[in-house]
């Protein structure tokens, strides 16, 4: 049986090696910037997401949510540039990337 972190690492290489299908550098130079929304009191604190930022941007906090998890949320909104991997690997479906 495979353990959780090998399909995790299998999960986000094949997500990486998919982005062929977005180009996020055309989108910065256009400006356009995502937001990412993430379901606070949805969120169980996997830290999948954590892990899938290529930029860092998600951190988990210090305070427990209403159903007593430590949530992810994002640091700066304003660098997200829209890849979604956050989104593909929360297992809660808590995380929503607008564009």
């Amino acid at each position: 049986m495979w353990s959780l972190d090998f399909v995790f690492k299998v999960l986000m290489d094949f997500l990486r090696s998919h982005q062929v299908f977005y180009n996020q550098q055309e989108d910065i130079n256009k400006g356009i910037l995502a937001k990412i929304v993430i379901e606070r009191d949805r969120c169980k604190g996997c830290s999948f997401c954590v892990d899938a930022c290529p930029k860092n941007l998600i951190t988990i906090e210090e305070e427990l949510n209403i159903q007593g998890y430590l949530p992810a949320t994002i640091k700066d909104n304003n660098k997200c540039t829209g890849c979604a991997l956050c989104a593909e690997v929360c297992p809660d479906v808590a995380i929503e990337v607008y564009k």
